[in-house]
């Protein structure tokens, strides 16, 4: 998502397969019917996941028993490598955003969040589907149009219907009117957009919604606010931080909170999937945020921040997959376990 653009880190996914039980089976097998069963390779499709939920006090949200990486998991200890199952176990055993795609998106939302609230888990979404999605560059794409977008926010929301979620709404959409990376000819649109879908998503009983607000390396609290309030922040029930970036948490909580001053006090979520490390410095700084070596695991995902403010740490951006065809990694998006691999190792 942010192709050549310093500061910046994003990666396009789609939606995780399911195998569950009891009311989710059904729709977890359409989804897979559907095509959505995963990125890129996640080892072997046929071995067992392996891992189990989070205690629902610390974290709330639904862990996916086959995602990419508890698919590695299985592979790996199939193999007989115990060594790199219990490395990449620390990313499966950790719930994180499920990415919705823009085909049949009712049906892979009903999926996830039925499979959550049969382990009495939340689910967390991500919506990035707007259009002219990330300025052509890695993820480029998105909804056709207008009509198009609201037509898919829509499904998106029966998806959910009353169970409980979390949602990630289009993360960058906001910050590429600001920075100018999206033509003056879509921004009307585009917050007409984004403060439609906080409307439709507050519709469903249970629905959270982090409108994005980009990260602590990307513009100022002084020039997001006001676009903030003309997306619709006042109905969102707050904005997120950090996804798929590399800021520490420490950087991103103050940068947070000077945000939040400006408009009303909201709360904010972190991603902290990967900014153990902190932000690459090293080679070409218009490529520090594809894939960059020696970065780590953050914090673990959980709602106990201990700031009143910051509503949870959160594994927004599924930590190895790619963010793009740079470094020697594969397509964004595409799960690669090298890259994983390194995050853990890497994790003090």
């Amino acid at each position: 998502m942010y192709g050549s653009y310093t500061g910046r880190s994003r990666t396009r996914k789609r939606v995780a397969g399911l195998r569950t039980t009891g009311t989710a089976a059904a729709v977890g097998a359409a989804l897979l019917l559907a095509g959505c069963s995963g990125d890129g390779d996640g080892g072997d499709k046929d071995a067992a996941p392996t891992v189990s939920q989070q205690p629902k006090a610390k974290d709330p949200y639904w862990v996916n028993p086959e995602g990419n990486a508890a698919r590695q998991v299985a592979a790996y200890e199939k193999d007989g490598d115990g060594e790199k199952a219990a490395l990449i176990r620390k990313i499966a055993e950790q719930p994180v955003g499920e990415w919705i795609s823009p085909d049949n998106a009712e049906n892979q939302v009903k999926g996830v969040t039925e499979a959550a609230a049969a382990a009495d888990r939340d689910a967390l979404l991500v919506l990035y589907n707007i259009p002219h999605r990330d300025c052509g560059q890695f993820s480029k794409g998105g909804a056709a149009d207008g009509h198009a977008y609201r037509s898919w926010l829509d499904s998106v929301a029966k998806g959910i219907g009353d169970r409980s979620a979390t949602v990630i709404l289009e993360p960058d959409a906001l910050l590429h009117l600001v920075d100018g990376c999206t033509p003056q000819e879509f921004h009307e649109e585009r917050y007409d957009l984004l403060k439609g879908a906080i409307q439709r998503l507050k519709q469903q009983p249970a629905t959270k919604v982090y409108l994005d607000a980009g990260n602590a390396g990307w513009q100022s609290p002084d020039a997001l606010y006001q676009p903030l309030q003309r997306a619709g922040i006042a109905e969102a029930d707050g904005f997120s931080l950090n996804v798929s970036n590399f800021q520490t948490t420490a950087v991103s909580t103050e940068f947070g909170k000077k945000l939040s001053e400006k408009i009303g006090n909201k709360p904010f979520v972190i991603d902290t999937s990967r900014n153990g490390n902190g932000p690459y410095t090293g080679g070409d700084p218009a490529e520090s945020w594809c894939n960059p070596p020696g970065r780590a695991l953050g914090e673990a995902p959980t709602t106990q921040t201990g700031d009143d403010l910051v509503d949870a740490y959160l594994w927004i951006k599924r930590p190895g997959e790619s963010d793009g065809d740079c470094k020697g990694g594969p397509k964004a998006g595409d799960w690669w376990p090298e890259y994983a691999l390194g995050l853990v190792r890497a994790t003090k």
